[in-house]
């Protein structure tokens, strides 16, 4: 194994080491009301506070024509493992987007957490301050560190789930850079920090973002091989005993460079609980040491992993920790979407999982959302779990209280019947307006593409089957469209990359199957391959895996190789 050459480093990497412990000089810039957002560098350094420096695209040319500077504002997203909010944190985030923000909504993320979008740089010290004192933060959810961590939910069986919000708060906390920064520059406004250095992300922070996830088999609902460091759940008798862990996983590539890929996480062996923390820290640590820091785009742990090879990361590991990975215990997947509706649980308790359009918490004509779960969070003294698929569940609900959350249910219509099956299991990533690497519409094009492909699907008298379709704005992999059955992947204003033959279980990579497409093109290629599916499949066949079977696609096996290869 090799470090990589630090002779001709990154412009981020100079700005990371130069940037005093991620301070840079933001201090000064907050203060600067000439302009609505940061500079260059801050708008970078920012990322690690969790913000994101944003415009209106939609606004672009007016606000041009007027001769106003675009319309900045900044995204914050919340740090939350494991998407546990309690009600009365709820109410106080509900309130910040309604007198903070430009959109007056709430928008729950793939990484089971909630950003609000369109914050103005005066209103950032105020936000902060409010999430200090309910006990948030956003440290740490964007920039060159390990990400929120996601964790499954189980509404059957919530004993098994907290035995894993724990640790997924644990490995969180341990892993958060020690840099006080973020309370000196949001909080306190004076120096607070001693420390000269990171003991574990180092003073250049991580080569790139770092994503862990922890899931309960047999469901998938975090897509875990999709992540830097996944750890599977293994229990005995419903008490937790140790993990299963895969490393090295990401779905972003670059348009029209083969040097990047998806690419699945690799399995390497059995841990213990005792030996969680060492090992996460491992396994960072050497992706820090070893990571490309000359080229961003070759900078995931999955470029480090087929760089050095399994076999050698895993020795490293080892060596670092002075432990023995033991063999995977066995495990299956068969399911990923969430249990929609009320479920009684192990422990006596309801809980129920609101489905949300697009992650969107937001009133609608139909479906007052933001302020049914306002009123259900003012009775509700318990909590919310934001789930991976960006919906949200009223948890640990007594037999005494449901009668009155079913009453503001119905009141506020926030449960829908009609709602297809196809829109329950979609997602989209939030692109045009606010996101500035948006190269297509992707939550706002998801439910009308739907209502086009499914009226297409009942002319074919397959509307009752259920097909996973996920759409990105642009190739970054946000809304893990990477791992679906029919993946969309905005190429420019209205065209889309389609790649097919990821499967129902989120354990495949799909493969390019047409460039370029604008929508006629897209519904005649899965009205086409569809067809095909509903005349031939075998018993239970999923969409993606019969794609697969008939030659349609040749599968992923081999990332690095096979996903550029032909059909």
């Amino acid at each position: 194994m090799s470090i990589s050459n630090s002779s001709n480093l990154s412009n981020n990497e100079i700005l990371k080491k130069e940037s005093s412990l991620l301070r840079g000089s933001i201090s000064k810039d907050i203060k600067v009301n000439i302009t609505g957002g940061f500079n260059y560098n801050n708008s970078q350094l920012i990322r690690f506070h969790g913000m994101y420096q944003q415009d209106d695209r939609d606004l672009r040319k007016e606000r041009l024509k007027q001769k106003l500077e675009p319309l900045v504002n900044i995204m914050l997203r919340c740090r939350l493992p494991g998407g546990i909010i309690t009600t009365k944190q709820w109410v106080n985030i509900n309130r910040l987007a309604t007198e903070n923000t430009l959109y007056n909504n709430i928008r729950l993320t793939t990484r089971q957490t909630f950003q609000l979008h369109g914050i103005l740089k005066a209103n950032l010290k105020n936000v902060h301050k409010v999430l200090n004192k309910i006990e948030l933060d956003s440290i740490a959810t964007a920039g060159d560190v390990n990400r929120n961590i996601l964790c499954s939910f189980n509404p059957k069986n919530p004993i098994s789930y907290f035995n894993c919000w724990f640790w997924s708060k644990k490995i969180s906390v341990h892993l958060l850079p020690k840099s006080k920064s973020y309370a000196e520059l949001w909080l306190k406004d004076k120096k607070t920090d001693l420390i000269k250095a990171e003991p574990i992300l180092g003073n250049s922070y991580l080569p790139r973002k770092f994503k862990i996830a922890i899931t309960i088999p047999p469901v998938n609902d975090v897509d875990i091989y999709s992540n830097d460091i996944g750890l599977i759940a293994v229990n005995k008798l419903n008490n937790l005993i140790g993990f299963n862990i895969v490393i090295g996983g990401g779905l972003s590539i670059v348009h029209n460079d083969k040097k990047t890929y998806p690419k699945k996480a690799n399995e390497i062996g059995y841990i213990f609980l005792n030996e969680v923390i060492k090992i996460s820290e491992a396994i960072i640590t050497i992706q820090r040491d070893f990571g490309n820091r000359n080229n961003r785009k070759a900078a995931r742990t999955k470029y480090t992993l087929d760089k050095v090879s399994i076999s050698l990361f895993r020795k490293e590991i080892e060596k670092r920790t002075n432990l023995k990975l033991k063999p995977i215990y066995p495990y299956i997947f068969n399911k990923r979407n969430d249990n929609f509706g009320w479920l009684k649980g192990t422990d006596k308790r309801w809980y129920l999982t609101l489905f949300v359009q697009n992650g969107r918490i937001t009133d609608c004509q139909d479906k007052l959302l933001k302020t049914g779960l306002e009123k259900i969070a003012k009775i509700h003294n318990k909590s919310f779990c934001i789930t991976p698929n960006q919906n949200i569940i009223i948890t640990d609900v007594s037999p005494k209280a449901k009668p009155k959350i079913e009453s503001i249910i119905k009141t506020y219509n926030l449960i829908n019947r009609k709602e297809s099956i196809h829109k329950r299991k979609a997602m989209a990533c939030v692109s045009f307006p606010t996101c500035p690497l948006a190269m297509a519409e992707a939550e706002r094009f998801l439910m009308p593409f739907l209502n086009k492909l499914e009226k297409l699907m009942v002319h074919n008298n397959i509307h009752k089957e259920s097909i996973v379709l996920r759409i990105a704005g642009c190739p970054n992999g946000c809304s893990r469209a990477m791992l679906s059955e029919i993946c969309l992947v905005g190429k420019s204003i209205g065209k889309y990359n389609v790649y097919l033959g990821g499967n129902y279980e989120g354990t495949r990579i799909p493969k390019l199957y047409k460039e370029n497409a604008n929508v006629k093109e897209i519904l005649k290629t899965i009205n086409k391959t569809s067809k095909g599916w509903i005349k031939y499949k075998r018993p239970n066949e999923p969409y993606g895996s019969f794609i697969i079977r008939t030659n349609l696609i040749k599968p992923v096996i081999n990332s690095a190789n096979d996903f550029y290869s032909l059909l």
